[in-house]
């Protein structure tokens, strides 16, 4: 069984199912990275593992435990941090306080874990009294990524965590993110720009229509001769 098994996903918001038996699965340390057309259902079936749409029939296990049944504020607590790709910081607060935000589960000592985030995104560090609605759009994206990290997360899932930055700053996230799942994180990703974001997965899923069409290891996707062609531009 995966860290985290997500299998047979079927539903929608009340309407017509968006997933249809959707599976999406990762490893302890490992990055899996969801990719597909516009529409594919991409974002709905990372929002089902985070507990934000109604299964109609499917499963989410976590670390052996199935928490199909569990609200998000619950999965939180059980070791799920998700970054949505919108609305993903506090504007008017700074960066300390929207990090302190995401520590509201721990009653610990978190000044070390805040510590971490700085290393990390040092430049968070240089701008932590300054409101986070003044940053580019990169760098709030690190904040809410360090904000998730505050929760001490076992699983982190990012969704479209590259829209609308720069190429340099794709990279570098790209960057960060692998040295978060070097910690043992394990990293569940939608994104947008498949060809960067399938080398740096170890597991690539590829969603049409809200099913899988194919499952591999990022490396061989990138190889897969359709997968290129139809998904990756040629």
């Amino acid at each position: 069984m995966s860290f985290l098994a997500a299998t047979g996903m079927t539903g929608g918001y009340g309407g017509a199912d968006i997933i249809t038996d959707c599976e999406l699965r990762v490893e302890r340390g490992e990055i899996a990275v969801v990719v597909g057309p516009n529409g594919a259902g991409k974002s709905t079936a990372m929002k089902a593992v985070f507990g934000m749409l109604n299964l109609r029939e499917g499963s989410v296990v976590f670390d052996g435990t199935d928490i199909t049944g569990l609200a998000p504020q619950e999965r939180v607590r059980v070791g799920m941090g998700f970054v949505p790709q919108n609305r993903n910081v506090f504007v008017s607060l700074s960066v300390e306080e929207n990090l302190e935000m995401g520590a509201f589960i721990r009653d610990d000592d978190i000044s070390q874990s805040k510590e971490q985030v700085f290393e990390l995104f040092p430049i968070l560090a240089e701008k932590r009294n300054q409101p986070a609605g003044e940053l580019s759009g990169g760098q709030r994206q690190q904040v809410a990524v360090g904000r998730a990290l505050m929760t001490q997360p076992r699983l982190l899932m990012l969704d479209e965590p590259t829209a609308g930055v720069s190429p340099i700053v794709m990279d570098e996230l790209f960057d960060r993110i692998v040295e978060i799942a070097k910690t043992g994180i394990a990293i569940l990703m939608v994104e947008q720009n498949a060809r960067q974001a399938l080398e740096i997965a170890d597991h690539g899923f590829v969603l049409v229509q809200g099913t899988n069409r194919f499952t591999d290891t990022g490396e061989a996707l990138l190889a897969n001769e359709e997968v290129r062609r139809s998904f990756l531009g040629g």
